[in-house]
């Protein structure tokens, strides 16, 4: 299977400029380890099955022969010895040099007791997401996103992406192995990435054994709460009515476990400064790390999509998230969401880290892009540029076709067109 280029790509290889060694973070199955060996010139996988414990007993008595080997070193699914951080970051200071390993792996290991020092300073984290459209070749690349925030004009675009294409790109999700596949197949990885979640992962992340019925309960309540601020007590009440109720701190736990195996993915609230007194609201937005958990979650097909269009539009705004994100992070950015008192709301707020920022309204059909407008100008006249940049740019990002901006300055951008 030839190597799709990962947006990722570069951001590691800077990052192995500028750290002794690199943590790569992210769900099963979204590419880390493949980016990883396109990179590495050695590697040992921990949780190899034939040589798993002989792995985990020289990281903790000879960890020497986990480490040498050519730089960088890629250490994959490290996490099953974590005793080997404190040996890396040692490693790291004797050697006083950069890029001297790559770590892989899909969960955050539990045993701190086996972790002294914190990395600081050694090992930097990057995090890797499933695929955006730009890297399954499913957007043509024609915009830019860096060329937007440097106020650059675009000229009008027009990609070949139908609604009964973006359904099918929902559902199949970002997963590097589904691209290759025939439809049917392509569908059923978002399929076996929740059945592998809910029945094993869960449990396996620390040892302590989940009711596989309701972490699917829970996932479907999430999913059908998705792109909302939906709080513990709200997924409560969604449980309540089926067989899996659970009680508040079960549901914050099997939360925390789905966020340490990186399948929910919430969206921190943005908080500017504003002319007005108006509070903030600070509840992050409910999103997975691929929109196809969602649909994996509720059972529904690309068809079922294109029956029905309001969840059509949730689900198509977190596959949204997921691509603004893994280009966010490629410009040094964050994406956040902004809801105040009033319920004036933005699905997204690109803030990179040297100030500059841009506000997004996600629409998946032309008729509704009016409507972002109205929105756009609401967010930007609240924001107190005495205080902070004004926006580099105001976008309706939709799932049509066409890429051009408008006479007012407000770009109306297709996911289909976009890129780093």
């Amino acid at each position: 299977m030839e190597y799709k280029k990962r947006v990722i790509d570069d951001q590691l290889k800077f990052m192995l400029t500028a750290s002794g060694a690199v943590l790569i973070e992210g769900p099963k199955w979204c590419g880390k380890t493949t980016s990883a060996r396109i990179i590495a010139k050695s590697l040992i996988e921990m949780d190899e099955p034939r040589n798993r414990v002989n792995n985990i007993n020289f990281a903790k008595i000879a960890p020497e022969i986990i480490l040498n080997g050519e730089v960088p070193r890629l250490i994959d699914e490290w996490q099953v010895a974590p005793v080997l951080w404190d040996a890396i970051r040692h490693e790291v200071d004797l050697r006083s040099k950069m890029g001297q390993f790559i770590l892989t792996g899909s969960s955050t290991p539990v045993n701190h007791d086996e972790i002294i020092h914190s990395g600081t300073g050694r090992i930097t984290t990057l995090k890797m997401r499933p695929m955006s459209l730009f890297e399954s070749n499913d957007s043509d690349g024609s915009v830019s996103l860096r060329d937007i925030f440097e106020e650059k004009p675009i000229s009008p675009q027009k990609n070949n992406l139908t609604i009964q294409k973006l359904s099918f790109l929902i559902c199949r999700g970002g997963w590097p192995l589904s691209l290759d596949l025939e439809e049917r197949a392509s569908l059923q990885q978002a399929k076996n990435y929740y059945k592998a979640v809910t029945e094993s992962d869960i449990s396996r992340i620390d040892g302590v054994a989940r009711d596989s019925n309701k972490v699917k309960a829970l996932l479907k309540s999430v999913a059908r709460n998705i792109a909302s601020q939906a709080s513990i007590p709200t997924l409560l009440e969604d449980l309540k009515y089926g067989d899996n109720q659970m009680s508040d701190i079960t549901v914050a736990s099997y939360l925390a476990a789905l966020r340490m195996i990186h399948v929910v993915d919430d969206l921190e609230a943005w908080n500017p400064n504003l002319r007005s007194k108006s509070a903030i609201r600070t509840s992050p937005t409910r999103h997975f790390v691929d929109p196809s958990i969602a649909t994996a979650a509720m059972g529904i097909s690309p068809n079922d999509l294109l029956s029905d269009f309001h969840t059509m539009g949730l689900v198509f705004e977190s596959l949204c998230i997921r691509d603004l994100r893994v280009y966010a992070d490629a410009l040094e950015g964050q994406v956040f969401h902004y809801r105040d008192r009033s319920n004036l709301e933005c699905d997204a707020i690109i803030h990179l880290n040297n100030g500059s920022w841009g506000a997004i309204e996600i629409k998946l059909a032309e008729h509704l892009i009016e409507d972002g407008v109205k929105t756009l100008n609401e967010i930007a006249n609240k924001i107190d540029t005495n205080k902070m940049n004004k926006p580099s740019f105001l976008m309706v990002l939709t799932g049509d076709g066409y890429s051009y901006q408008r006479e007012d300055g407000i770009y109306v951008i297709s996911i289909a067109s976009l890129r780093p």
